[in-house]
């Protein structure tokens, strides 16, 4: 018997069609004696719905909000509809449906007489996109004869009080989930669990941040000792690049932590960033497969990196990014002006995705998403006024209309020439590149380039991974 953690995103339930796909794969599971607990996204464009309804609220729109409330409501009630027959089992889930919406509905009205909303309100009314799902999902799985139950993540994972990006509190998660999942399923239950939400030790809801629902599954997945963590997705696993720049892209059928690690970080949206790191210890192994595919086995995921013989596995990019320069001639050997920069940069609300410094230290540069570069510039300007008032630093220069390249390989690590080889097939293609760095892992290396050549880069680099496939 294997114990198998399964995770299936948005639009792996976010259809009558998917749901029931998910249903065989579960059931089929189940079939082989071994022991399944799933986690769920909410239904696909739910989460979005639930933003635009703060947003509606916030402006005093009530029927905006009472509006994509029913919107939701019937899209759950469609599924179900169509998933189960008429009888109890529907009457007993469609109840619930509704009267979790009006739970919603009342905090969107507590929004509109406050005329604001705090993060903290934000993540209680994000979180019924999953709660729904959970139910719609065990309710089927239950109607077909499926020994299944929804529970709410944040009886389980506990975190701190960052609201929209929580951080575990990892010995009392592992606590929860060893002493009250795991007799769960133990007793023959297969749990449908919310994804994305954790709770604070009072109880209070919180998120761990778009896409954490592949953290929150190999978080379970990791306490419950699974032997496999499963993504169920929309695509066939892990890919050599994005098929929309390049449509040869192709389908890795192994890569390491390390390097999904990069891919996810960068770009790469198959994965959460943070998904390898509660798995990484115990070496659970990981597959990304995909929902409407299911006989395609998909991307493993594993401790060691395979030689392939072939250096770089992977192109991914980042899009929408700004490139932050700070220089003058006063910064030679003055210490602490890249700590003040980036400590104001976090301030100011932003992750930096890429840094870079001369080696004259009279300058350096970082890049951030777009919609936070003014923020940004202003803070950093603002924490060093000082420097800039005496023209020691110059201030702080914005490149927009710009994109990250990564190229990603575990077997590059200590092999000589790699980069020699990438930059000479981007001059070959007559691309200027502003601004390089070296991943700490040594298995990528990450570039800005102009978004005008984003497509040409990645396709001509992509040609390297191609041949690892």
């Amino acid at each position: 018997m294997k114990s198998i953690t399964m995770k299936f995103g948005g639009t792996s339930v976010g259809s009558a069609e998917a749901v029931e796909q998910v249903v065989g794969i579960v059931k089929s599971e189940l079939e082989q004696g071994n022991r399944v607990s799933v986690v769920v996204s909410a239904m696909s464009g739910v989460t979005d719905a639930l933003l635009s309804s703060v947003r509606a609220a916030v402006r005093g729109d009530k029927w905006g909000y009472l509006t994509i409330s029913q919107e939701i409501k019937d899209k759950h009630y469609e599924a179900i509809h169509i998933l189960m027959e008429a009888g109890a089992n529907r009457e007993a889930i469609i109840i619930t449906i509704s009267d979790l919406l009006v739970h919603h509905t009342e905090l969107c009205d507590a929004i509109k007489i406050l005329g604001e909303a705090t993060p903290r309100i934000i993540d209680a009314i994000v979180s019924y996109g999953e709660r729904l799902s959970s139910r719609m999902v065990a309710a089927v799985l239950h109607d077909r004869g499926i020994n299944a139950r929804p529970y709410d993540a944040g009886d389980f994972v506990i975190t701190n009080a960052d609201y929209q990006n929580a951080e575990p509190i990892w010995e009392e998660t592992q606590q929860r989930i060893e002493e009250r999942l795991t007799p769960i399923i133990e007793s023959g239950v297969t749990p449908v669990i919310t994804g994305f939400i954790g709770s604070t030790p009072d109880g209070t809801i919180t998120t761990l941040g778009r896409g954490g629902s592949d953290f929150s599954a190999a978080i379970f997945a990791a306490y419950l000792n699974s032997d496999e963590l499963i993504i169920w997705t929309d695509v066939d696993g892990v890919m050599t690049t994005d098929p929309r720049i390049d449509k040869r892209a192709k389908v890795l059928p192994y890569v390491s932590y390390a390097e999904v690690g990069e891919l996810a970080f960068y770009g790469a949206k198959v994965l959460h960033p943070k998904t390898v790191q509660p798995i990484i210890n115990k070496q659970i192994p990981m597959r990304v497969r995909n929902t409407f595919n299911p006989t395609h086995m998909g991307t493993l995921i594993g401790a060691e990196a395979e030689d392939t013989g072939h250096y770089i596995r992977a192109v991914t990019c980042v899009k929408s990014v700004s490139m932050m320069t700070v220089s003058g001639k006063g910064m030679l050997g003055v210490p602490g002006i890249a700590g003040r920069t980036f400590l104001a940069t976090a301030k100011a609300g932003a992750s930096i995705l890429m840094i870079s410094q001369s080696s004259s230290e009279q300058s350096f540069c970082y890049t951030v998403v777009n919609n936070k570069a003014d923020d940004v510039r202003k803070a950093v300007e603002e924490e060093l006024s000082s420097e800039i008032f005496r023209q020691d630093v110059d201030g702080v220069d914005i490149m927009s209309s710009v994109v990250i390249i990564t190229v990603v390989g575990a077997g590059m690590r200590h092999r000589p020439g790699v980069a020699g080889k990438v930059f000479s097939i981007l001059g070959d293609n007559r691309i200027n590149v502003l601004s390089i760095a070296q991943g700490s892992s040594e298995c990528s290396i990450s570039f800005v380039v102009d978004d005008k050549d984003l497509e040409p880069a990645v396709k001509a680099l992509h040609e390297l991974a191609l041949e690892s496939v």
